[in-house]
């Protein structure tokens, strides 16, 4: 089943109205899609790489836009939507300790997400359950998808075709550095003010204690 999701969404790179397709996937990927818009971008700036921080642009906005809807879900629709979608996705386990670190360190979890392949919609979803400020919620998520989307339509826009295979070989290790950083800033932060513990907290965290 998702082997053919994923290949039906590739397939959309071709379409005459390959824009729209990755706006709505990308759209659809923060809430509740399970296919993650990436690929089809790739293809996309692979076949029109001067257009490529054009393709980013849509990733990022859509993405905002569409996390802007997994939040009102867990907002407001958690016990009758929220929870299913969760379930449905394979996620639900992960739903107490995502809401853990998401209250006692809020925006940096978000930004960490943008350089880890934890689902967006995870985080989208329990930071509406747990009422994260809407305006940190909003930055912090044009910053981390923006870092995503807009770093790989910059560099094939910068270098053409010739550096995917660079970003296949490397972008990992730049997420990876990017993440020491964000991680690194907050624990020393978290040390600083006497909360060093938190991440223990957070691992063993269950349904029963974030309720």
């Amino acid at each position: 089943m998702l082997n053919r999701l994923y290949q039906w969404t590739l397939a959309k790179a071709a379409h005459a109205h390959a824009e729209r397709w990755l706006f709505v996937i990308s759209f659809l990927e923060s809430s509740f899609f399970p296919i993650p818009p990436h690929p089809l971008l790739g293809l996309m700036c692979l076949a029109r790489p001067e257009r490529a921080i054009r393709f980013g642009l849509i990733c990022t906005i859509a993405s905002v836009l569409g996390g802007m809807l997994g939040y009102a879900i867990g907002f407001f629709l958690y016990e009758t939507v929220g929870q299913q979608l969760l379930n449905a996705l394979g996620l639900a386990d992960k739903f107490p300790v995502a809401a853990c670190y998401l209250r006692e360190y809020g925006a940096e979890i978000i930004l960490i997400k943008g350089a880890t392949p934890i689902p967006f919609k995870l985080i989208t979803i329990t930071a509406g359950f747990i009422g994260l400020p809407l305006f940190t919620f909003l930055w912090a998520s044009v910053v981390s998808r923006a870092f995503q989307f807009m770093l790989v339509g910059f560099l094939f826009w910068k270098f053409g075709r010739p550096i995917k295979a660079f970003i296949e070989k490397y972008l990992a290790w730049l997420s990876a550095l990017f993440l020491v950083l964000i991680v690194g800033g907050f624990i020393a932060a978290s040390m600083l003010s006497g909360g060093g513990d938190k991440s223990d907290i957070c691992s063993q965290a269950t349904m029963a204690t974030i309720g």
